[in-house]
């Protein structure tokens, strides 16, 4: 019950308060290439609560499916795994960045200037990202 009570305010709060206790910074999502069905995201994200946040899923409306991955080097080859979520330290902050943990956007559906992300907690909203390519990416 008690982190139902910890994501509602989370939640709650990201809708209007000046304050968000979950923020995402650095946002880089890359275009997907003609005739590729991918796209990957990376960012910071930080967690300004006292309670640790498991991210379980990410959705957007211009990606039939979106996983959590992470890279890793493992005798000299690199290896990407799918994981099952992203855990955020209460107070702390997590990197997706290429050749670590990052997001990996499949199948593009309809996308013309920018992207939505949902954040979840299990059933619980916890945060929306808008990230809007640039010139240079949209012609790409």
């Amino acid at each position: 019950m008690r982190i139902f009570a910890v994501l509602l305010t989370l939640f709650l709060t990201a809708c209007g308060a000046p304050e968000s206790p979950v923020v995402v910074s650095d946002v880089e999502i890359t275009r997907p290439m003609p005739g590729r069905h991918m796209s990957a995201g990376f960012f910071v994200i930080t967690n300004n609560t006292k309670e640790a946040i498991r991210i379980t899923r990410v959705e957007s409306p211009q990606f039939a499916s979106i996983e959590i991955h992470e890279s890793t080097l493992e005798d000299g080859i690199s290896r990407m795994r799918e994981i099952g979520e992203l855990l955020i330290p209460a107070r702390g902050s997590v990197t997706l960045e290429r050749g670590g943990k990052h997001l990996m956007l499949m199948r593009p559906q309809e996308i013309d200037r920018s992207v939505t992300l949902h954040f979840f907690s299990n059933e619980m909203p916890v945060l929306r990202v808008d990230y809007s390519f640039t010139d240079t990416e949209k012609d790409q």
